[in-house]
């Protein structure tokens, strides 16, 4: 024979399982290696942002430095140029005075050679030219004086040889001074030797 309860049994509610160490191990896990990936990503942002404000510091400072060096150089730059420019108006004064050097007529290189003749105690009074004749006039304290100024006169490459002494005459000086000698001399102008 066949028996069917048909009374429900009371049965019991299954019981929840915990849940297995296993999963919570993992999740637990898992949220730890999340939070250290987080906290490692935050330290390397952390560190990224660091170094480079560190390097815009850094550039700041650099480009400051380079405005101020630039600075320094514009004004040495100017320096520069007004020291050209200058350079440029001294040799073109420089060309000019070589260019008239060269150009100079012979009267400039007569009146040189004359300055460059006259010794101690002998004074010019009169200088005519006509042509190539030139007559000097002039006062000394000796004829020493007198002879040595022809003498240099005719070494000097500008007068033709024989300088002449056309006139001498004693005069006497100013109270208490001594005589003066009172000369004229006669030159031909003649081009350099050499």
């Amino acid at each position: 024979m066949i028996r069917i309860n048909l009374i429900s049994q009371t049965r019991e509610k299954p019981q929840r399982r915990a849940p297995s160490s296993a999963f919570s191990g993992g999740g637990q896990k898992i949220t730890v290696g999340c939070t250290l990936i987080l906290a490692l990503a935050a330290l390397g942002v952390g560190w990224w942002y660091w170094s480079l404000r560190k390097d815009a510091a850094r550039l700041g400072e650099e480009i400051a430095a380079a405005q101020a060096e630039t600075t320094r150089l514009q004004t040495i730059i100017a320096q520069v140029r007004q020291f050209e420019t200058r350079k440029t108006q001294l040799q073109q004064r420089v060309t000019l005075i070589e260019t008239l050097r060269r150009g100079q007529s012979s009267p400039v290189h007569v009146l040189d050679a004359i300055s460059r003749s006259l010794p101690e105690m002998l004074w010019l009074t009169q200088l005519d030219q006509k042509g190539a004749d030139l007559t000097i006039g002039g006062r000394c304290t000796t004829l020493t004086s007198i002879s040595d100024f022809v003498d240099n006169l005719g070494r000097s490459g500008w007068f033709k040889k024989p300088v002449e002494i056309l006139d001498s005459q004693v005069e006497s000086g100013p109270s208490g001074t001594g005589d003066v000698i009172k000369f004229t001399i006669k030159a031909q102008v003649a081009s350099p030797a050499g």
